[in-house]
């Protein structure tokens, strides 16, 4: 597939990089071109020097094939308007532009226009939102503090009750499916391997919670 990345930053750069290291095609876009230093000599997409929201640019940056667009500026404004114009102009349903005023992305998340907020897991996020095959991440509030994510049950914590993933202020339960069958998990439900679980985080602690989950944080049995 093919991305466009607005703002060769620290995080338009890592994920350009990811994005081009899983198979893709990227195309960087940034007002100036030293900022594809980022990218370092062996980057294998394109970059594009000029204004994100200009149709033109965009348009040289593949736009129109484009399987999705990431506004990763360092400007709310810009992020804003070339997600409108890729999304309103170009037909591009996968849209995503980072804000960093929380109020501000509360307002776009509102019109129909997804935002990542915060600056140290911001790649993860943007990288699930527009990439279809990612797992894991079903819905993040504005502020980017909260996260419902998706997991499987592995093997490691099959037989153990799913109140033990319950961690005050850091992690609920909310809900369980079991063979295609959803649930309201009770404090005794005992997790079998291939569950689905879904799991409110705060944002700061997936990686807490997939090592609860895989038996290496907070101990197996």
């Amino acid at each position: 597939m093919h991305f466009v990345v607005v703002g060769c930053g620290r995080v338009g750069s890592q994920l350009a990089q990811q994005l081009t290291e899983a198979g893709h095609t990227v195309a960087v876009v940034d007002r100036s071109a030293s900022s594809f230093e980022r990218l370092g000599k062996g980057f294998e997409g394109t970059t594009i020097e000029g204004i994100g929201f200009d149709r033109d640019v965009l348009v040289e940056a593949g736009v129109e094939r484009a399987a999705a667009v990431a506004a990763v500026t360092s400007g709310d404004n810009s992020n804003i308007m070339i997600a409108r114009v890729a999304r309103e102009t170009f037909g591009i349903d996968r849209v995503v532009a980072r804000i960093y005023d929380p109020r501000r992305a509360a307002i776009y998340q509102r019109l129909g226009i997804p935002t990542v907020a915060t600056v140290s897991w911001t790649t993860e996020r943007v990288l699930r939102r527009i990439l279809p095959e990612e797992p894991g991440v079903e819905w993040v509030d504005p502020s980017a503090k909260v996260l419902l994510v998706e997991r499987t049950v592995p093997r490691a914590w099959a037989g153990r009750r799913y109140a033990e993933l319950d961690v005050a202020g850091v992690s609920r339960v909310m809900a369980v499916q079991r063979l295609g069958v959803g649930m309201v998990p009770k404090d005794d439900l005992v997790a079998q391997e291939d569950d689905v679980v879904f799991v409110g985080v705060a944002g700061d602690a997936v990686d807490q919670l997939d090592g609860r989950l895989a038996g290496t944080e907070g101990g197996g049995h």
